[in-house]
């Protein structure tokens, strides 16, 4: 099987050449094509979220010998998550070459950060089943190094940071308030305002809840922190 000239281009834009080129097509072949093609990127989706995390867990504990599962966890979590596999996806233009159904390609599938962030993980498990451990590690590197040698020592997320910092104050947790939606269905824009008790609060708006959420709490945090 030779890949076409944009899975040729993909490939190499990841820096791996498929010996079985197949396991690529699976990777980026989408459960709403699951009517034309029988093999969709979902089991290696799963795979690769395995593998992922073991790549990123070692070479945490190798760039910080020093460092306590505590100050570990976070960082991984913030290397590991959705958010950041899409975004590794966008920086390889994954979107591009993904295969999906009339459905998905009309609501702005290839935009959407949870289908880019699964098939970034498929692509991951695609070159593992390929050619091992080493190679699958050797691509996560290479493209997660930047974030690694980056992500903050305290990389909790911004919800559980300005939670804790309610709660060590005796106030009841932050309340979050949806105050606008925007944007057409495969593309919206959130607005989400976050109060505390003591009437502080902060407005951030993002393409999902959860981003929002994100940065309306990191927005207040260093409010009331500053």
């Amino acid at each position: 099987m030779k890949l076409s000239a944009d899975l040729a281009a993909f490939s190499a834009r990841l820096g791996h050449d498929f010996a079985r080129p197949e396991l690529l097509v699976r990777a980026v072949t989408h459960s709403s094509m699951a009517s034309v093609h029988r093999d969709d990127n979902q089991r290696l989706e799963f795979l690769g979220d395995r593998v992922l995390g073991l790549v990123i867990a070692e070479a945490l504990l190798a760039a910080d010998p020093a460092a306590s599962e505590g100050m570990l966890a976070p960082r991984f979590n913030a290397l590991v998550r959705k958010e950041t596999c899409a975004d590794v996806a966008r920086a390889l233009d994954l979107g591009a070459v993904l295969k999906l159904g009339r459905s998905e390609m009309q609501s702005g599938g290839r935009r959407k950060a949870a289908l880019l962030a699964d098939a970034m993980e498929a692509v991951i498990a695609a070159v593992y089943e390929d050619a091992g451990f080493e190679a699958a590690r050797d691509v996560v590197l290479r493209h997660w190094r930047a974030r690694i040698g980056s992500v903050k020592e305290d990389a909790r997320d911004a919800k559980t940071a300005l939670q804790e910092w309610a709660q060590a104050r005796g106030l009841p947790p932050p309340a979050y308030v949806e105050t606008a939606r925007s944007g057409p269905d495969h593309a919206p824009e959130f607005t989400i305002e976050v109060r505390l008790e003591t009437g502080a609060a902060a407005i951030a708006t993002a393409n999902t809840k959860r981003q929002a959420e994100q940065a309306a709490a990191k927005s207040l945090l260093k409010q009331v922190t500053t």
